[in-house]
């Protein structure tokens, strides 16, 4: 496996339901590259400590358990301890423990040799909180990717009653406003926008419009033959 400098990163990062996964992995469809959500990661700390009765503020033991974490990427399908939780990480409980484990140092510490590991030929796109500034600062192109959290709001709600969870734009939106508190002024790895990062407000976008304007990005920055605008 070649890492580093010579395998192209593209780094996508922004506050949740922006919108960023959804577009990150059909870029990486698009060029044929690898994929890292590196949400989920964080995610799965949260629901193994969760099923094990770790409190989520116990930093040593979160920490712990991010680094002994026995997870496997198969396709679209996330597996935990052999058991498939693709769905299970995605419920708002979890989302919200996802937050308050990944403002620990120790946890985003134990997890950045595995995120780092995802960089292989012939590219990556990573998206997640810290993809530009921390994780992959040498990413070709560094995209942050927002929304207005009313926006993001009913985006979410909408993905939840298509899932067939009952749940209300208002506590939704608080619970955006809170999480986007906590990630941007936790004091490790903070959700910023670097001077070198390209804005991508998808607030009016349609999600083929943001995926077409990151390729428009992508470019120049890695020229494709077959790569449509």
């Amino acid at each position: 496996m070649v890492s580093g400098p010579a395998v192209p990163v593209i780094a996508i990062d922004g506050p949740s339901a922006s919108g960023k996964g959804t577009v990150a992995a059909a870029v990486a469809a698009h060029l044929d590259f690898h994929y890292l959500d590196s949400g989920a990661l964080y995610r799965l700390v949260a629901k193994a400590a969760l099923d094990r009765g770790v409190l989520l503020n116990d930093e040593p033991k979160i920490a712990k358990i991010a680094v002994n974490l026995a997870v496997r990427f198969s396709g679209t399908s996330i597996y935990l301890d052999g058991e498939d939780v693709t769905d299970a990480i995605r419920t708002e409980s979890i989302s919200a423990g996802s937050s308050i484990v990944a403002a620990q140092p120790a946890v985003r510490a134990a997890l950045l040799a595995r995120q780092r590991a995802f960089r292989s030929l012939p590219g990556l796109v990573a998206d997640g909180r810290d993809m530009e500034s921390i994780v992959f600062p040498d990413a070709v192109l560094k995209v942050f990717l927002t929304a207005s959290a009313e926006t993001r709001a009913e985006r979410r709600y909408k993905q939840l009653i298509g899932k067939g969870i009952s749940d209300n734009i208002p506590r939704l939106l608080q619970e955006l406003r809170d999480r986007d508190e906590r990630d941007c002024n936790r004091a490790s790895a903070p959700l910023i926008q670097l001077p070198d990062a390209r804005l991508l407000d998808t607030t009016n976008l349609t999600v083929a419009e943001a995926i077409a304007q990151v390729l428009r990005w992508v470019e120049p920055v890695i020229p494709r033959p077959s790569m449509g605008a």
